[in-house]
Parts: C-alpha cells; sequence; structure tokens
C-alpha cells in the first residue's frame, strides 16, 4: 500500500456527533504513552501527523483520518491515563464505546500494547471489551526496540497470556524507531480493504 494522500477530516468530541462515514474504518486503541501517534506516523511516512507527546492523555478526541481517499484511520483516545480524574475517564471510556457500538464501517480494530510489560488491567478489559463487540482485534505489540531480540518471543507470549488471547490472534511486534512491523501492519489493513470489496 502507497499512502499518496493523508488528511484529518473530522475531529470528535464527547459531545460531538460520529460521522457518517461512507468509507471502511481502521481503528487504533491503546493505552496513554503506548506509542499510538508515532505507529501512526509511521505508517502514513509523516512526520508529525499525529501529535506525539512525552505527556500522556494527548488525544482525547476520535480523530478520522481520511487516507487516499479509500478508507479511514481511526485515532481513538489513550485509555487508562492516571492523572485524569475519573469522571473525565468514563466520558472517553463512553466516546470509544458509542464509536466501536455504532460505526457501520469498522473493519479492523488494531490493539497496542508495550511489548516490554504484561498487559495491564486497562489492556485486558479493552481487548475483552472489543471482543464483546464483535470484532477481533489485532495485537500491536510496540516498542520493539526496547528489548532484545532474544526477548521477543517470551514478551509476545506474556502479552498472549496476559490477554487470555487465542492462538488465532494475530501479534505483530512493531518499532516506530526501525519500522519493522510497518509493512506487515499496512497488509493487513490491505487485505481487510480488499475483503470489504
Amino acid at each position: 500500500m502507497i499512502i499518496k494522500n493523508v488528511e484529518l477530516e473530522t475531529v470528535c468530541g464527547i459531545t460531538s456527533k460520529l460521522p457518517d462515514n461512507t468509507l471502511p474504518e481502521i481503528a487504533f486503541a491503546g493505552k496513554s504513552n503506548v506509542g499510538k501517534s508515532s505507529l501512526i506516523n509511521t505508517l502514513m511516512n509523516r512526520k508529525s501527523l499525529a501529535r506525539t507527546s512525552g505527556q500522556p492523555g494527548k488525544t482525547q478526541t476520535i480523530n478520522f483520518y481520511n487516507i487516499n481517499k479509500e478508507f479511514y484511520l481511526v485515532d481513538l483516545p489513550g485509555y487508562g491515563y492516571a492523572k485524569v480524574s475519573l469522571e473525565i475517564k468514563e466520558k472517553w471510556g463512553k466516546m470509544i464505546e458509542r464509536y466501536l457500538k455504532n460505526s457501520k464501517q469498522l473493519k479492523i480494530i488494531f490493539l497496542l500494547i508495550d511489548i516490554r510489560h504484561e498487559p495491564s488491567s486497562n489492556d485486558k478489559n479493552m481487548y475483552e471489551w472489543i471482543l464483546y463487540n464483535g470484532y477481533q482485534p489485532v495485537i500491536i505489540a510496540t516498542k520493539l526496540d526496547k528489548i532484545k531480540r532474544s526477548q521477543v518471543e517470551k514478551h509476545i507470549k506474556m502479552i498472549r497470556l496476559g490477554l487470555n488471547a487465542s492462538k488465532e490472534a494475530i501479534i505483530i511486534p512493531f518499532s516506530s524507531e526501525t519500522k519493522q512491523g510497518r509493512d506487515e501492519i499496512l497488509e493487513l489493513v490491505e487485505s481487510y480493504l480488499e475483503k470489504d470489496e
């Protein structure tokens, strides 16, 4: 897949109505600071399309990026950020839930988990929630460059066990530094879009 054209088309806050898109949607979910913005920038070959920040909890809206006028990349707010009030957390949760329940075009959800750590209770909840809504999430194990190559298999196993994910569940190790995993993710997106046609 060659990314020719990317534009941020719609930004939905807590009270916004979700857009009635007619193009397929590919969504990305993950804990605050798991590297979602970096992943999106790497996939799109852009430096600062999604704003990266050392400060977690930066994405507080649902952002719809129109890609090649062919599909939407949907960036969901990061969850599990400790410094945000419970009320705001609940609102973000409701916002993500509303999106999962109501999007008619959602084809695939990528769930980002930091490869260095066991999935948190928030990660587990999100994983189960996506399954509950009828989707089979693809796991992206981010920050791959932060562990030794010899540890990769062990850490992937840890994520699979931690999420209680089936053997069939796809887990893609990814690094925004080395771009490892980028082609695999884009190929997967392409295969889902082709199925959709």
